[in-house]
């Protein structure tokens, strides 16, 4: 089986979350670890939910490869079949391709060519296929780690999460996620009081009570903070273009918004700073009927140290205290230091797989990955977005967008390095 016969095939196993039905993607790969003689364990959380762990090797140290089975909904406005897993011109099309299931295929490729080698491995690899992450990984890590830790217990894990390589100034970067930021959901309430919609002024509307706070917020100016990984990933991007200067607080605004890639400049200002979104707005029944509640929905992502009194004063900052603020869905932020052997043997063979000159940063996550669940449970966690140096770089926003696909090249890329990797540390 090559990478992308298996990705072809994973692909075309529909598992959109909800429902997920990420049982169709642990029977296929049940069917490879039988075939190489691989023993694995399977856990269904749910029904027709299921994780699936193999392993490879014994010892005291253990690796663990980790990578989800389900994909968020397709959508509209695709130019081919989003589950159609075609091969074509060195590319393989559909949904998933890239977020996770491109992972996923590398990771078991590397698994099986490993097996094959037979060369024995001081300590264990384990790859754990898992289920749920698109929807918060209740039914995939979350699970494991609730009911069975053991199953994935490791000391350091791979994982999503990574940003896909850039070119800047002729010069490839490589990316290394060591961190995310924590989410902070949070729910405004007006009150007012309701009345005929004929008669307005007898009422109190909750509506325009609420559009006044969110007016408010919009002009919300978050605190910079700069931690030492981002501090150190903006200096070096600085100096790769070119640049003199110190990176601070003061300037780092003026640095991005030299960026001529908008998508990354973004991307990176999300990391010096806790961000805002009001996304979901309800309010009023019905067009002649005063309304006496409304209510916002808000995404809130913060940084390490930040916490939910820090955003709770925030909004008040900017909406007052006749609104009501409740942080209803939290997850403090997680982070695994750069300054470990772990870290430090991904970056080297980072380097020895990608070639001369090019350079590796770490940096936080905006978003979430099943990473979150293995830091707070002590097991060290880093993401990969590797990709080879000829990768179409238009490719990137597909993930959780239309038309998603991955080069056969990359998906070479990084089985190799997963390979090599594994060897190194289970050497």
């Amino acid at each position: 089986m090559t990478p992308e016969r298996i990705l072809s095939d994973l692909i075309r196993l529909n598992t959109v979350n909800p429902p997920g039905n990420e049982i169709e993607v642990v029977r296929y790969l049940k069917e490879l670890f039988d075939a190489a003689r691989i023993p694995y364990e399977i856990v269904e959380s749910a029904k027709d939910r299921a994780n699936v762990m193999a392993r490879l090797g014994s010892g005291s140290k253990k690796l663990l490869f980790l990578s989800h089975s389900d994909v968020v909904p397709a959508g509209e406005g695709w130019d081919f079949d989003p589950f159609c897993g075609e091969i074509s011109d060195g590319v393989v099309y559909g949904r998933g391709a890239l977020d996770c299931k491109g992972l996923m295929a590398a990771q078991v490729y590397a698994l099986l060519q490993l097996a094959r080698e037979g060369a024995p491995l001081n300590g264990v690899l384990i790859l754990a296929a898992t289920a749920d992450e698109e929807k918060g990984g209740h039914f995939g890590v979350k699970y494991l780690l609730e009911n069975c830790p053991d199953k994935i217990q490791a000391d350091f894990a791979i994982n999503e999460g990574g940003e896909e390589p850039v070119f800047l100034n002729g010069r490839m970067i490589y990316f290394i996620q060591v961190g995310e930021k924590g989410t902070a959901w949070s729910k405004l309430q007006a009150a007012g009081k309701s009345c005929h919609g004929s008669v307005p002024a007898l009422g109190d509307n909750a509506v325009i009570k609420m559009a006044r706070a969110l007016n408010a917020l919009a002009g919300y100016e978050p605190e910079i903070r700069l931690i030492p990984e981002v501090e150190y990933l903006l200096q070096e991007l600085l100096r790769v273009k070119g640049l003199d200067g110190v990176v601070s607080k003061d300037n780092v605004d003026i640095l991005l918004n030299g960026f001529e890639d908008k998508s990354f400049a973004e991307t990176l200002r999300a990391m010096t700073r806790m961000t805002v979104s009001p996304n979901v707005i309800e309010g009023g029944s019905k067009t002649n009927v005063v309304p006496d509640q409304c209510s916002a929905s808000v995404d809130i992502r913060i940084l390490p140290g930040q916490d939910e009194n820090y955003v709770i004063s925030e909004l008040r900052r900017y909406v007052g205290e006749d609104i009501p603020v409740e942080v209803d869905n939290y997850v403090a932020p997680t982070f695994s230091t750069s300054q470990s052997d772990y870290y430090r043997l991904v970056e080297k063979t980072t380097r020895e797989m990608a070639g001369d000159g090019v350079l590796c940063l770490p940096h936080i996550s905006p978003g979430a990955t099943d990473s979150r669940f293995l830091r707070s449970a002590g097991i060290p966690s880093y993401g990969i977005g590797h990709m080879d140096r000829e990768f179409d770089q238009d490719a990137r926003i597909t993930i959780h967008g239309k038309n998603e696909r991955i080069d056969v090249s990359s998906l070479y890329f990084k089985a190799d390095f997963l390979m090599v990797l594994a060897r190194k540390y289970l050497s």
